[in-house]
C-alpha cells in the first residue's frame, strides 16, 4: 500500500493522525506530513480508517 496526500485539499484538521499517528503528523506548522509513504502490513487497517475519517476526500491509498 502506498500512501498519497493532496495536499490542495488537506486542511490538517488531524482526524488521519489519530486514526494511524504512525503514519500522519501534524506538526507545529500546522502542515500534515506523512510518516510513513508505504506503511507495513499491520498499518494498514489504521491507515484505512484514516483515509476514511478524511472530510476532504485527501488520502488516497494505492496497491503497490
Amino acid at each position: 500500500m502506498r500512501v498519497q496526500v493532496d495536499f490542495d485539499r488537506c486542511d490538517s484538521n488531524g482526524l488521519c493522525e489519530l486514526a494511524a499517528p504512525a503514519v500522519f503528523e501534524v506538526r507545529d506548522d500546522d502542515f500534515l506530513h506523512v510518516l510513513q509513504e508505504n506503511p507495513p502490513q499491520e498499518l494498514w487497517n489504521e491507515v484505512t480508517q484514516a483515509a476514511n475519517a478524511c472530510p476532504k476526500l485527501a488520502i488516497t491509498l494505492e496497491d503497490r
